[in-house]
């Protein structure tokens, strides 16, 4: 089992920024890969960005390439995600997950790829 606890959401005005934290306790030692969803109101649950764990390699969706950045603290088991210039289209609760069993994949963008998840965190943009 692994738990996974999110902070740092919470109300910016666009052009600005947030830092999500999300930490893991649990059966850390089998994590291969760490990312963060988004989900809007009325809208599906979407990809935003995910961490290789061993290599820190990195993927993001378009929207948020060159604006948010992903990245890790092993020693604290540990994920972030810093978002810059925010836009109103970036609010949204945002979720982070992890897997523990690679699925030979190497994007790891849909949420049946993930295996565990945290209870969420609110951004609002206000425009």
């Amino acid at each position: 089992q692994v738990q996974l606890v999110e902070s740092g959401g919470g109300l910016v005005q666009a052009g600005g920024s947030l830092r999500l934290s999300c930490t893991a306790s649990g059966r850390t030692f089998r994590t291969y890969a760490m990312g963060w969803f988004r989900q809007a109101p009325g809208k599906e649950r979407e990809f935003v960005a995910r961490i290789r764990w061993s290599d820190g390699n990195t993927y993001y969706a378009d929207p948020v390439k060159g604006r948010f950045t992903i990245s890790r603290d092993n020693a604290k088991n540990t994920v972030y995600l810093q978002m810059n210039s925010l836009k109103a289209e970036d609010t949204a609760v945002y979720y982070c997950a992890t897997v523990l069993t690679p699925k030979g994949s190497y994007y790891y963008t849909t949420q049946l790829e993930y295996d565990y998840w945290g209870q969420g965190t609110q951004v609002t943009v206000s425009s």
